[in-house]
C-alpha cells in the first residue's frame, strides 16, 4: 500500500487521480478482449491469418495503450494543453497528407501508411481538438484580450475540412457535435442554438446531396429494400438468435457472415453469444464512466477543465452510442468502434490518450496549483461570458 506521508509523484499521483475510473477503463478493456475472442477468429480465418491473431495484436496494442494513459495522466493542466495542441496541428497536417497521398481503403483516404503499420490520424486529431477547443472558449471567458470565443469558432472549419477530403463524414459529425456540447456548455445565447441547429440541417442536407456513400446509407436505413441489406440482416439476426442469455462463447453463427465482426459489429457479436443482459451490462459501464466524469466536471472550479472533461466525455460516449445504435439499427451504418472493446490500433492509442487527458484533468487539485497554472493577467469570470 501506498502511504499518504510519503511525497513521491508515484504516491501523489495514486492519492489524486480517479481510482474508480481506471478500475472503469480496465473492466472495458478486459470486456474488449473477451468479446474479441468471438469477434475475431471468423474474420482472421476469412482472410487467411492466424485463428486468433485480432486477439494477440489487441493484447499487444493493450500495452501501449495503458502505459499512454498512466503517463498522459501525470501532466498537470498546462502539460495537457501543450500536449493537445502539439498533437492537434500534426493530426491536421497528417488528414491532409492522408487525403491526398494515402491508399484508398472503402472508397475514402484515411489512413497512412509507415511500412507495414497503418494510422488514421483523424483518430487522434478527435480528443486533441477537444481540449485545444475548451482551452480557446475558457481564454475567452477569463481573459477580455484574448479572442476565444473567435478562436474557438475557427479551430471547427480548420479540423473538419481535411476530414470531410478523406472523405470522413462520420468523424466529421461526431467532431462537430462535441464542439457543439463545448458551445453549449460554454453558455452560449439562444439565437446561437438556433444558428446551430439551422446549420446542422443545412450539413445534413449536403452530405446527402453531394456524398453518394451518405446518401446510399440513409436511404437504406429508411428503406431497407432500396439496396444490399446483408449488414443489417445479420446484425439483427445476431440478437434475436442471442435473446437473453446468449448461444454461448463461440456459438455464434453472425460474426462468420458480418465482415467486420471485430471492428464495427463486435456489439452484434457479444449480443448473440453472450445475450442481452451482458450487452445491458456493457451499456451500464459506458453509463458509469460517462456520468462519473460528468459529476467530476460539476465539481472543478477551473474553467478550462470543467470545459475540457465535459467534451472529452461526451467525445467518449457519443462514440459508443453511435456504435451501438448502428448496431441495434437504431441509425444509418457508419464506421466508428466501440471504444476498448473493438479491435483497431490507431483507435486504441487514440482513445489513451483521449482518457489520459480525461484522468489527467480529473485529478484533485488544491485551488492554489490551478490558479498558479493559469496564464498571468486573467480574471475570474463566468463561463458565459465566453461569447461576449
Amino acid at each position: 500500500m501506498m502511504s499518504r506521508a510519503e511525497r513521491t509523484p508515484l504516491t501523489d499521483w495514486w492519492w489524486t487521480v480517479d481510482r474508480s475510473l481506471l478500475a472503469a477503463l480496465g473492466c472495458l478493456m478486459v470486456a474488449g478482449l473477451v468479446f474479441l475472442m468471438g469477434g475475431g477468429p471468423p474474420v482472421a480465418e476469412r482472410i487467411g491469418l492466424p485463428t486468433f491473431y485480432f486477439l494477440n495484436r489487441q493484447a499487444i496494442y493493450l500495452v501501449p495503450t495503458i502505459l499512454l494513459i498512466c503517463a498522459v495522466s501525470f501532466l498537470s493542466l498546462r502539460g495537457v494543453r501543450r500536449l493537445a495542441l502539439i498533437t492537434w496541428a500534426i493530426g491536421v497536417v497528417l488528414c491532409v497528407f492522408a487525403a491526398k497521398f494515402g491508399p484508398e481503403i472503402k472508397g475514402a483516404h484515411r489512413w497512412i501508411q509507415f511500412g507495414s503499420l497503418g494510422l488514421q490520424p483523424s483518430e487522434f486529431v478527435k480528443p486533441s481538438f477537444v481540449v485545444v477547443a475548451a482551452w480557446a472558449f475558457s481564454e475567452g471567458a477569463q481573459r477580455r484580450d484574448m479572442p476565444g470565443g473567435i478562436l474557438g469558432l475557427l479551430i471547427l472549419p480548420l479540423t473538419i475540412v481535411p476530414l470531410l477530403l478523406q472523405p470522413d463524414f462520420g468523424q466529421t459529425m461526431l467532431i462537430t457535435l462535441v464542439w457543439c456540447a463545448l458551445f453549449f456548455v460554454a453558455g452560449l445565447h439562444l439565437i446561437w442554438v438556433g444558428a446551430l441547429g439551422l446549420a446542422g440541417m443545412v450539413g445534413v442536407f449536403a452530405a446527402y446531396t453531394f456524398f453518394h456513400h451518405v446518401r446510399e446509407r440513409i436511404e437504406r436505413f429508411l428503406d431497407k429494400d432500396s439496396g444490399d441489406s446483408f449488414q443489417v440482416f445479420w446484425s439483427q439476426e445476431s440478437f434475436r438468435s442471442g435473446g437473453w442469455f446468449g448461444t454461448g462463447p463461440g456459438e455464434g453463427v453472425a460474426k462468420r457472415h458480418l465482415p467486420d465482426a471485430h471492428t464495427d459489429f463486435i456489439f452484434s457479436v457479444t449480443g448473440e453469444e453472450f445475450g442481452v443482459l451482458v450487452c445491458l451490462g456493457l451499456v451500464a459501464l459506458f453509463a458509469y464512466i460517462v456520468l462519473r466524469c460528468l459529476k467530476q466536471a460539476r465539481r472543478t472550479d477551473d474553467t478550462f477543465s470543467r470545459l475540457a472533461i465535459t467534451g472529452l466525455t461526451t467525445l467518449f460516449g457519443l462514440q459508443a452510442c453511435i456504435n451501438m445504435a448502428v448496431n441495434t439499427q437504431l441509425m444509418p451504418a457508419k464506421g466508428m468502434t466501440l471504444p476498448f472493446v473493438s479491435y483497431g490500433g490507431s483507435s486504441l492509442i487514440s482513445l489513451a490518450l483521449g482518457m489520459g487527458f480525461l484522468v489527467a484533468l480529473t485529478r484533485k487539485r488544491p485551488r492554489s496549483t490551478l490558479l498558479s497554472q493559469k496564464p498571468p493577467g486573467t480574471a475570474p469570470a463566468t463561463v458565459a461570458g465566453v461569447m461576449r
